[in-house]
C-alpha cells in the first residue's frame, strides 16, 4: 500500500484506537525458523509505475496481479507474460471465490483513507472471459485494500479508513458485523477457522491481529513484528498449508508468523514487499509482490 508518507500521522490513532490483548507464549524451546530462495519470475518494466500492489491465483491456479499505478489487473503465465488484462481503478487485493469468479478491490488510494471516504469497493470479473469486464459488487466503501472470504461465502474488505467490512454473499454490507471491527490502519486480511487475520500497516510494531468471526469486538494480538527502530509496515498476507501466515511488508522482509504460538520468523530480506500467494504449480513456494513492480520467486526451506 503507497501510502507511507502519513504513516505518521496514523500511527496515533491506530495506537489508541483499541486496547487489545497479547496472546501468552509459551516458555518451551521455539522450533527453529525456515528460510527463503529467491528468483524472479516477472522483472518490472519502468521500476514503481509498475507497482504490484497484489497478487493472487484463480480456480485455474493462474496468476492475478493488481497494477496499482496502471489502473489494471493483469494475468501473468508462467514466464512472467501478460496474457490478459482487466481495467480496475487503483486495485488492491485480488482474489479467487467460490463461484470461480475474481474479486478485486477499487479505490485503494489514499484519496480514499480520510474517514468518510465513500470511493472504494469491490467489483468481479470472469476470469476465462476477461474481455466481458468488471462488475461492481459493492461500491461507498473507503480505501479497499484487503480482501479474504471465509467459508459460508462472506466477503471481508480490510477499509483501511474505517476497519473490516463484511459483505453477504448477495452482495449487501453486514453492518451490524461490521461496525464491531472498526479498527483503523488495517491493510492485509488472511481468514482461517474462525478466524480474520489482519496486519495494521500503521503500526510501529508491525502487528498482526486476530478477529473472531463470531465476536469481532474481541481482536487479540497475534505478533509484533518488532519494536522501536523503523516501523516494519506489514502489508497483505496469505495462509499456508501448514496453516501459517506468510507476510511481506514495506521494509523489504518476507515474514512466516504462527498463529499458535505467536512466533515471528523472517524467510528473506531483500526490496520492498506488498503482498503473497501460494503458488498452485510448485508446492513450497510463494510468489511476492513488490514495490517495484517485479514478481518474486521464493521457495521456503528449512
Amino acid at each position: 500500500m503507497e501510502i507511507r508518507s502519513i504513516a505518521g500521522a496514523v500511527t496515533a490513532v491506530v495506537a489508541a484506537a483499541t486496547t487489545l490483548t497479547m496472546p501468552a507464549m509459551s516458555a518451551g524451546a521455539q522450533p527453529s525458523c525456515p528460510h527463503a530462495t529467491v528468483s524472479t519470475l516477472s522483472a518490472a518494466t519502468t521500476p514503481g509505475l509498475d507497482w504490484s500492489e497484489n497478487v493472487g491465483t484463480d480456480r485455474h491456479g493462474a496468476l492475478w496481479v493488481s497494477r496499482l499505478s496502471r489502473n489494471v489487473v493483469e494475468r501473468v503465465d508462467e514466464n512472467g507474460h501478460v496474457t490478459a488484462s482487466v481495467a480496475v481503478d487503483s486495485p488492491g487485493a485480488v482474489r479467487a471465490a467460490r463461484d470461480n469468479l475474481v474479486y478485486a478491490d477499487f479505490g485503494d488510494s489514499t484519496t480514499n483513507l480520510p474517514p468518510g471516504s465513500h470511493g472504494g469497493g469491490v467489483v468481479r470479473f470472469d476470469p476465462d472471459r476477461p474481455t466481458s469486464g468488471p462488475h461492481v459488487v459493492v461500491s461507498g466503501l473507503g480505501m479497499a485494500n484487503g480482501l479474504s472470504f471465509d467459508s459460508a461465502g462472506n466477503l471481508y474488505v480490510a477499509d483501511t479508513s474505517t476497519g473490516v467490512v463484511r459483505i453477504r454473499p448477495d452482495g449487501s454490507v453486514d453492518t451490524q458485523w461490521s461496525a464491531q471491527a472498526r479498527i483503523p490502519g488495517l491493510d492485509g486480511l488472511a481468514i482461517t477457522g474462525d478466524s480474520v487475520y489482519a496486519t495494521q500497516i500503521f503500526s510501529p510494531t508491525g502487528r498482526i491481529l486476530r478477529i473472531p468471526i463470531a465476536t469481532p469486538a474481541r481482536p487479540r494480538v497475534v505478533a509484533d513484528l518488532g519494536s522501536g527502530g523503523v516501523p516494519p509496515l506489514p502489508d497483505d498476507m496469505t495462509v499456508g498449508p501448514d496453516g501459517v501466515l506468510y507476510l511481506a511488508t514495506g521494509t523489504g522482509r518476507l515474514v512466516q508468523v504462527d498463529p499458535a504460538t505467536g512466533q515471528v520468523c523472517t524467510l528473506l530480506s531483500g526490496e520492498p514487499m506488498t503482498s503473497v500467494a501460494i503458488d498452485p504449480h510448485h508446492p513450497g513456494t510463494l510468489i511476492l509482490g513488490t514495490e517495484s513492480g517485479d514478481l518474486l520467486r521464493a521457495r521456503v526451506e528449512q
